[in-house]
């Protein structure tokens, strides 16, 4: 951080996709920005995004290396570290606190920690994740195209994923693991759609040479199979939020639990006031494209916000100027003994 900043117009907690995205955007409307990245994205295993207009196939970490660069291009802060609380401070404004003990103060917030995915605990499953254990067609459909793939049933959109998979291959099996058996009509779809269904539950994924080739049952057979499909569950990487009173909402499919997410308005907006969300931790289905255009939608909203409040001291200063001129005198002497005070603990040093 900058030695001689303490407090920001935003700070955002996250540096995906959608944090850096915010970050950009308010760094480009001349807003001081700090980024707070835990340096844990969820994409890190994979070895390209995809569907990402102009940068197809570019390495997660790559576009995250392209997108700190940009947003510090214009000014913004980039500093690797967990933000574990955050508290409204009487004055109006937000303290955040990091790991380490380190403390900022932001008039605004933009959390975009994402989720956790969390795997069915098969042998193999979270060895695999991100290469050959897959969960999104349209992440990986195409590289998989054509190639015997097998969906593994630990929740209540299997079906769904059997029949969505089979756009990309005509070589689908279902294995029904821990799920419930299906209804006479899910069955006539996969029937329809030629998916093979194997009762009986995963015992592991067989791995040859680091390479998926098959999957075993708990009665020893193999299935040979070259990827496998996986239903996590969505966790809400949801503590700092929680440190402010909100509690996370829980996510459901066909009255079942699959995960939780930060309910928001469409621009990210949340209950509690002068905090945003943006990306997975919002919307647990969202891609990285898409991630990225609601970090923009969200900084678009706090600019404004910080507008409309900075407008109205601007008024309530034009109405009495001695308040307004004692109340910056005030600032200004305070900063520079705190400035003061840094400059002199570093000569110290």
């Amino acid at each position: 951080m900058s030695k001689n900043r303490q407090r920001y117009d935003v700070v955002v907690v996250g540096g995906g996709a959608a944090g850096l995205s915010g970050a950009l955007t308010l760094a480009r409307a001349g807003r001081s920005v700090l980024v707070i990245d835990a340096g844990s994205p969820r994409n890190a295993p994979a070895s390209h995004a995809h569907n990402y207009l102009g940068r197809e196939g570019v390495p997660p970490l790559e576009l995250l290396a392209a997108g700190r660069a940009e947003a510090a291009g214009y000014g913004a802060e980039v500093v690797q570290g967990n933000a574990v609380a955050a508290e409204k401070l009487p004055g109006g404004g937000f303290r955040v606190v990091r790991e380490d003990g380190s403390a900022v103060e932001a008039r605004r917030l933009l959390v975009t920690t994402g989720l956790v995915d969390e795997l069915p605990p098969v042998p193999g499953v979270a060895e695999r994740w991100g290469r050959d254990v897959l969960h999104c067609p349209y992440c990986h459909g195409w590289e998989v195209r054509n190639r015997p793939v097998g969906i593994l049933a630990a929740g209540p959109m299997a079906v769904h994923q059997a029949l969505l998979w089979r756009q990309w291959t005509d070589d689908v099996v279902l294995f029904r693991h821990t799920a419930a058996d299906f209804g006479d009509e899910e069955y006539e779809q996969l029937a329809a759609r030629s998916v093979a269904v194997v009762d009986g539950e995963v015992a592991a994924l067989e791995v040859t040479g680091d390479r998926l080739t098959g999957v075993r049952l708990a009665g020893g057979t193999v299935i040979p199979r070259e990827a496998v499909v996986v239903q996590p569950r969505f966790t809400a990487r949801s503590g700092v939020l929680e440190t402010l009173g909100l509690a996370p909402t829980t996510l459901e499919v066909a009255g079942q639990s699959i995960g939780s997410y930060v309910a928001a308005d469409p621009a990210g907006a949340i209950e509690v006031p002068g905090v945003w969300v943006a990306g997975n931790v919002t919307n647990p289905m969202e891609q990285v494209i898409g991630s990225a255009a609601a970090g923009l939608k969200a900084a678009s909203a706090i600019n404004m916000d910080l507008v409309t409040e900075d407008t109205r001291r601007a008024v309530e200063a034009r109405r009495d100027p001695v308040t307004a001129f004692s109340a910056a005198t005030e600032r200004q002497v305070t900063e520079r003994v705190l400035g003061d005070r840094r400059h002199g603990l570093q000569e110290m040093r």
